[in-house]
């Protein structure tokens, strides 16, 4: 490191991945970032149009040119290889990473990639003669995946098994790199660990369905995730002796894109074609006309084992970043590895994969820079035993103002009561809804009375507005609706995210279904809808309405157990 400033040397620094990474850092005063790649022209471009703390220089170089005059002429601390793809890196793969070692330069990179990222280990002797470090998967994998996989640990004695997958957001485009990554694996054996052993499973054709969802937060909708060529399957059996199973995989969408990819890895597999890779420009098309959908993306981790005493554990640890916050998450790793060496915290010499280099703790401060969440599910908690709300919140029931939690902290049937002010729509439409269902009348002010019937990890809800009532169920919804709460009002089940935010319990429609068949989410009911607590009280606000009627009904109001 220089007197005064880290030089540090982004390859690929205006690239799908480098670009973001030379952003995240532009704010440190103490960075020279050499933003480098085979266009000087768009490197000055790119750094024209940054308005930065750090001091940026554009530069000219190529993975595969003289990396030595290069090098020898911009003198930097670290080298950050972001240009990929690094499947197939060429004859002699740790080039560019060799030559940094040799010149006392350290060196990381944002691969994911099983052979390259596992591979690096072999220049550790080197890099430890030059007392210098090479970290390879400084990226969601292995970097990210193993930091949550160490903070899912504790409690377990046993880990038999880790599942890991990466949801992108289908409007956020991805680079042609990535797109040729993952082409050159589909229908192609890729090894992983089923029942103790090694094992192939083959690219974008394996997969299962996993619903991401950070406790307290909106989840993602389920997807089936396509096994993916990634370090963690390399690197988790070394890690955790005595692992049964672990899979990674990517849940794209729309999953029309993924099935795509799948039935052209079929036709690898059947050796009709020997590699999706001559069609990777192709795929990168069509991804970009396919790019419908939520804006959100996520991750996750979940494990499976036994604690000391025998009993079968399950947690997951869950990632949702909404717009196009998610394709920061890949470049973070890099930013808290550097960060942490601006603050004293160098990563010890020596050449080796990532997994294992941060903790979460690392990237907490980063990730609330944006709108990311993150949270860890116990997936064993048992079902029937624990109150509906807490059971689906998790980690999260803790954010519940008092009031709030204490009017669903319990299995025990109750009644409470309170008084309430009912707003009806006024069109025809309207009207006959809240008729058929059984919503109170206009009142200013007229007494509620709510009885919850609970049993078998179900809640009845029973709500009389003067002599009027209505009810239906709430239940844990399963399957593809995982980690909502399911409410039935007769033949129509609405499914609602359970969300703690600025001191209210949100309540946000993700779908419903007629006699259990999906209706269109544009459609669905909408309205704001929240509990709170004010002045020790708890308070509700349900406002129920939908594009085709307007207004249905909007009740709001305050509720207290009845005494005695």
């Amino acid at each position: 490191m220089s007197a005064e400033r880290l030089r540090v040397l982004v390859l690929g620094g205006y690239g799908t991945f480098g670009a973001r990474l030379v952003r995240l850092l532009a704010d440190e005063p103490r960075l020279t970032l050499l933003v480098a790649g085979r266009s000087l022209e768009k490197a000055r471009t790119f750094v024209d149009g940054i308005t930065a703390k750090a001091v940026l220089e554009p530069v000219a170089m190529d993975r595969n040119g003289d990396a030595v005059a290069v090098l020898s002429v911009l003198k930097p601390d670290l080298v950050v290889d972001a240009s990929g793809p690094f499947q197939d890196a060429g004859a002699d793969p740790y080039h560019l990473v060799k030559t940094c070692i040799a010149r006392g330069i350290c060196y990381l990179d944002l691969a994911d990639a099983t052979a390259f990222v596992a591979g690096i280990s072999s220049l550790d002797s080197m890099a430890q003669d030059h007392d210098v470090f090479a970290l390879s998967g400084c990226s969601s994998f292995p970097a990210l995946s193993f930091a949550a996989l160490e903070a899912l640990k504790p409690g377990f004695a046993n880990i038999a098994t880790v599942t890991s997958g990466i949801a992108p957001s289908p409007k956020v485009r991805m680079g042609l790199n990535v797109i040729k990554a993952v082409s050159s694996y589909a229908g192609k054996p890729v090894v992983l660990t089923r029942n103790g052993r090694q094992a192939p499973g083959y690219g974008l054709m394996d997969g299962i369905r996993r619903t991401i969802a950070p406790p307290g937060g909106i989840p993602l909708n389920s997807r089936r995730f396509a096994l993916a060529d990634a370090p963690d399957l390399a690197l988790l059996p070394g890690a955790l002796p005595g692992l049964q199973s672990c899979f990674t995989g990517a849940g794209t969408e729309p999953q029309v894109l993924q099935h795509l990819l799948g039935l052209g890895g079929g036709l690898v597999r059947l050796r009709l074609l020997p590699s999706l890779s001559p069609f990777a420009s192709l795929f990168h098309r069509i991804s970009h006309r396919l790019a419908f959908g939520e804006h959100r993306g996520g991750m996750f981790v979940a494990i499976t084992g036994w604690a000391e005493d025998g009993r079968p554990l399950a947690k997951s640890w869950n990632l949702v970043a909404e717009g196009d916050d998610g394709p920061f998450i890949p470049a973070m790793a890099a930013e808290a590895i550097i960060r942490n060496w601006l603050s004293a915290r160098k990563p010890k010499r020596g050449a080796r994969p990532a997994a294992g280099e941060l903790t979460l703790a690392d990237f907490e401060p980063l990730f609330s820079r944006f709108a990311i969440r993150t949270g860890i599910r116990d997936d064993d908690q048992p079902q029937e035993n624990m109150p509906l709300y807490r059971r689906l919140l998790g980690s999260a029931w803790k954010r519940l103002p008092p009031a709030v939690g204490a009017m669903h902290d319990s299995t025990v049937s109750r009644t409470v009561e309170g008084r309430a002010k009912v707003e009806r729509g006024t069109g025809l439409l309207a009207r006959l809804t809240a008729a058929v269902i059984g919503f109170p009348a206009d009142n200013p002010d007229i007494p509620v009375r709510v009885r919850f019937d609970c049993g078998g990890g179900r809640e009845t809800w029973i709500r009389t507005f003067g002599t009027k009532s209505f009810r239906s169920v709430q239940s844990a919804a399963s399957g593809r609706d995982a980690c909502l709460l399911a409410e039935d009002f007769g033949p129509f089940r609405v499914l609602i995210a359970l969300v703690p935010d600025n001191r209210r319990l949100r309540l946000v429609i993700r779908g419903w279904r007629l006699f259990g068949l999906p209706l269109p989410l544009f459609l669905a009911p909408g309205g704001e809808t929240f509990e709170e607590e004010r002045d020790g009280i708890f308070r509700f606000h349900v406002e129920i309405t939908s594009p085709l009627t307007g207004l249905i009904v909007r009740y709001t109001g305050w509720l207290r157990p009845v005494s005695g």
